[in-house]
């Protein structure tokens, strides 16, 4: 590369940083306002599509639901900064308490409503919320651990009987007099003006919890500006005519911030859904009118396994997120018409780091009559405009593909002494953010954790990976104890602390093993039991079913007399998932 050359690129890098500053700068980071917004600009337009339901929500309608739950959280004494946590599994009542909590100023605290027994109650402790939101078929699960969490006031939602989730088993139960009960419908009702709580972009708005590896969950603090981090450049590519499906949970950030706060700032739909479903994806991508998804991982193959037939392009998506990447992209792409393909990292504390735009199909694609939103050439120039790498779906990709880094961050690959590792060299993942509180803030209430992972100023994500001559970025591996499951980070830490809790078990091991579909994992425990104890397989399997969620149950369990360990004591956890690698060898 000449000198000019270089000089103009690094020219070029300077205007893009100071456009970017100033796109942070103008634009609205607070999404209540956004929603408000659209509410008075467009207040007819379709915001929300519960498809469960059939319901249709306007931008209006919406806002004033919002507005209600937020007078009446008021009400009850949540202000500004107190912690509201949600227990749900029905995403429009989610999407509405979200909202509405942020109407107060007031912190969104999901939980994965698969948890139970100590690692709800240990959530619920942690977070220390002002008030608990949760539905009439958890309240069985909540009742549990009613005197492992101190006295809250509860507010449940409970579904009508002509509702899809509407349970006879549980339509009765009432909530541990430990607690005091309101019924969520009265929060449905009342004043619907905007509240105008003054909210910054520096603001809590989020805590939402990630696994722990050596040690409890940690909840991530997230500002507004953080959310207008995680969507500062996929939310480019997207405008009024577009329709966002989303079938992912709303106690993580993909499916409430991705997707659905995508839509709200954009100012378009998003299609609601309880789950995936392969059996009924194409239906509700037919009936919505989707144009962008996200797919993760065993969802792709399978999609992929249905029978193949001429028409499966024919449907609206044009934009579909992949994550992580699987390496024939191109060949889903051509089957199902995905005129574009993106990938990245995201991360609950990071956000969106890295992303790239794949150009899967220049020729095909969506049929002009079902395409919306913006054309293909204006997707690419929105890409050139931003300095988001865009390459040709037709181009071989290394396992791993991530792009390069967002335009809000440095970033940069680490050796185990914060040195920067050479391209080609495997070493941590670290951001810098390059304006403030585009990071998340802490771990809530560890500041050791914080202070850790923020060591020589850089944040450390704990994944291994590399990066290319050209200044791609690719994931290697975990680094630590999380183990991704069906989308779901789970934590050998977690694992290991529910068995070992057992009376039978002196010890175990929790490690991930390559899983039969997909690019993610299966969980393996190797069990040491008691002195003079015998254990069974069979009893370790009904044990864990009432202890953890589905996707913590190992699928491999193995019984030892002694873990492995190196001479400082340590579990030397690859000898023992060589020994399941050479027992699937063995078939």
């Amino acid at each position: 590369m000449g000198d000019n050359e270089e000089e103009n690129n690094v020219g070029v890098y300077a205007i893009g940083r100071r456009k970017r500053e100033m796109d942070l700068k103008k634009e609205n980071e607070i999404i209540i306002e956004i929603l408000e917004k659209w509410a008075d600009e467009k207040g007819e337009k379709t915001f929300l599509f519960y498809g469960e339901e059939n319901l249709k929500f306007t931008f209006r309608e919406f806002n004033q639901l919002a507005n209600s739950i937020g007078h009446n959280l008021t009400a009850m004494g949540i202000e500004k900064g107190d912690r509201v946590s949600l227990f749900l599994k029905n995403p429009l009542i989610i999407a509405l308490s979200m909202f509405g909590i942020w109407k107060t100023g007031a912190v969104y605290c999901p939980i994965n409503f698969n948890y139970k027994g100590r690692l709800l109650s240990y959530q619920i402790n942690d977070t220390q919320p002002k008030l608990l939101i949760t539905e009439r078929g958890l309240l069985p699960i909540v009742n549990d651990i009613a005197g492992d969490i101190p006295s809250l006031k509860v507010v449940v939602h409970s579904p009508k009987e002509s509702d899809h989730d509407y349970d006879s088993n549980t339509a009765k139960i009432a909530l541990n007099k430990n607690h005091k009960e309101y019924p969520f419908k009265d929060f449905m009702k009342g004043d619907v003006s905007n509240i105008g709580t003054d909210l910054r972009y520096m603001d809590t708005a989020n805590i939402i919890y990630t696994s722990g590896t050596t040690g409890p969950a940690k909840g991530v603090v997230e500002s507004y500006r953080w959310m207008n981090n995680y969507l500062f450049n996929w939310r480019r590519f997207f405008n009024e005519e577009d329709v966002i499906y989303n079938d992912l949970p709303l106690y993580h950030v993909g499916g409430a911030f991705f997707n659905l706060v995508r839509a709200a700032w954009v100012g378009c739909q998003a299609a609601l859904w309880d789950r995936f479903s392969s059996k009924d994806f194409w239906k509700r991508i037919n009936v919505s009118g989707a144009t962008s998804a996200v797919l993760l991982d065993v969802m792709i193959p399978y999609l992929m396994s249905a029978e193949e037939t001429p028409d499966d392009y024919k449907n609206t998506l044009n934009k579909v997120y992949m994550q992580p990447l699987p390496q024939y992209h191109n060949q889903v792409a051509k089957r199902f018409g995905f005129d574009f393909v993106v990938s990245g990292f995201g991360q609950t504390e990071t956000g969106h780091g890295h992303i790239c735009i794949i150009n899967e199909l220049k020729e095909g694609g969506t049929p002009s009559d079902l395409y919306k939103g913006y054309s293909k050439e204006e997707i690419v120039e929105i890409a050139k405009k931003y300095n988001i790498a865009i390459v040709d779906g037709k181009k071989k990709l290394k396992k791993g593909f991530m792009g390069k880094p967002s335009a809000l961050f440095e970033a940069a690959i680490l050796n185990e002494n914060d040195e920067e590792c050479p391209p080609g060299e495997v070493g941590e993942l670290v951001f810098r953010p390059k304006f403030p509180y585009v990071l998340h803030n802490e771990y809530f209430g560890k500041p050791e954790a914080t202070v850790k992972s923020f060591r020589n100023l850089w944040f450390h994500t704990g994944d291994a990976c590399e990066k290319d001559e050209e200044g791609y970025y690719y994931f290697v591996d975990r680094m630590g104890g999380v183990i991704r499951v069906r989308g779901e980070l789970v934590s050998s830490y977690q694992v290991e602390d529910i068995i070992n809790s057992y009376p039978k078990v002196d010890v175990c091991a929790a490690l991930p093993i390559p899983s039969e579909i997909g690019d993610e994992d299966d969980i393996a425990v190797f069990i040491v039991p008691k002195s003079g104890e015998e254990l069974q397989e069979k009893e370790i399997r009904d044990w864990a079913k009432g202890e953890m969620p589905k996707f913590m149950w190992p699928k491999y369990i193995r019984f030892i007399d002694d873990l492995p360990r190196t001479p400082t004591s340590k579990v030397e956890k690859y000898k023992l998932r060589e020994k399941i690698k050479e027992e699937m060898e063995k078939g």
